[in-house]
């Protein structure tokens, strides 16, 4: 059952007029879920819209009728970070679908507030990638051992060269990367990448050959000047990829120097000042039952758009009805 709060409005030259709130249950459970410190601040803002409805910031939300959001309480008082991997929301709820919608959303709110020769697409990749650079094509009566051999004209017969065996010969797959990711391109520069966000799954580091491919995904893109944004929500694997990552550069963040979280969410890129090169990074731990935070995404040295997080994690679990 739905809890109501009622108050009373007030407008110029009117007589005063009631109005009634009424809250899921959704909503019950997540003002359930917080401190009590939090709970009064949040219920006092929430009994605040008795008298305005729509306050300053309130934003409607496309695509549906007399829908707003309305943005401004403190930390803890949004739609909280929910538990994906594990029940009871798990046995109502796919990861997976949540992990393959989010690209989507992001790339809504990317794309409103992008400069107008920058695009962001999404992109979903499960299992291998494979690139082919240089490839060596089999075409029949041509390189086949009985062409070779064949002598119509009279000429020599050239024979067919036979490899050495193998030093190794081990039964083994190779590392299937699972991509769940956004990519901002720039249009006007031949569609160059500049920054991408790579949103962590289970895959991604339940084994230390997929953690490498991972790792060594992003440092590629780091290394080409792209900046890059990783967002951790998978509480069933406990490895940081980002600690890995500063391992590889052979550094150190203190913001691992407690432990490194399982849950976070950073941005980094590679920029030069001067003579040298910065490896500069913006961390943030992320928690169960708090709010998500924005991230700078760089698209040059000197232009950055936020990467708001919880608002297109917000719309995620509207539109995908996660409760």
């Amino acid at each position: 059952m739905s809890r109501s709060r009622k108050g009373v409005g007030q407008q110029p030259g009117r007589e005063p007029k009631r109005y009634e709130i009424v809250l899921t249950r959704a909503a019950e459970r997540g003002l359930g879920s917080l401190p009590k410190a939090d709970l009064r601040r949040v219920d006092a803002k929430i009994i605040g819209l008795a008298e305005a409805p729509r306050p300053p910031g309130a934003k409607k939300l496309e695509g549906v009728d007399n829908l707003y959001r309305i943005r401004g309480l403190e930390e803890g008082a949004a739609v909280p970070l929910r538990d994906h991997f594990r029940s009871p929301l798990a046995d109502r709820k796919s990861w997976d679908g949540f992990h393959g919608q989010w690209p989507a959303m992001i790339v809504i709110g990317l794309n409103r507030k992008l400069p107008a020769r920058y695009v962001a697409e999404p992109r979903i990749h499960l299992g291998s990638s494979i690139e082919i650079d240089v490839a060596t094509y089999d075409e029949a009566d041509v390189d086949s051992p009985s062409a070779g051999e064949r002598d119509n004209g009279g000429g020599v017969a050239t024979s067919v060269w036979a490899p050495p065996k193998p030093t190794l010969a081990v039964a083994t797959d190779l590392p299937e990367l699972d991509a769940y990711e956004v990519r901002v391109y720039d249009v006007k520069s031949g569609r160059r990448l500049v920054a991408a966000v790579e949103i962590v799954s289970p895959a991604n580091k339940d084994r230390p050959e997929h953690r490498r491919a991972f790792v060594a995904k992003c440092a590629a893109l780091l290394q080409n000047h792209v900046c890059v944004a990783i967002v951790d929500l998978v509480t069933t694997r406990t490895s940081n990829l980002y600690g890995d990552l500063m391992e590889l550069f052979g550094q150190t963040d203190p913001f691992l120097a407690n432990g490194a979280p399982p849950l976070y969410a950073v941005a980094c890129r590679w920029t030069s000042k001067g003579d040298a090169w910065f490896l500069e990074t913006w961390t943030h731990p992320l928690a169960l039952g708090r709010t998500l935070p924005t991230l700078p995404l760089w698209l040059a040295d000197n232009l950055a758009v936020p990467l708001d997080l919880e608002l297109s994690y917000e719309e995620t679990c509207r539109i995908l009805r996660i409760p």
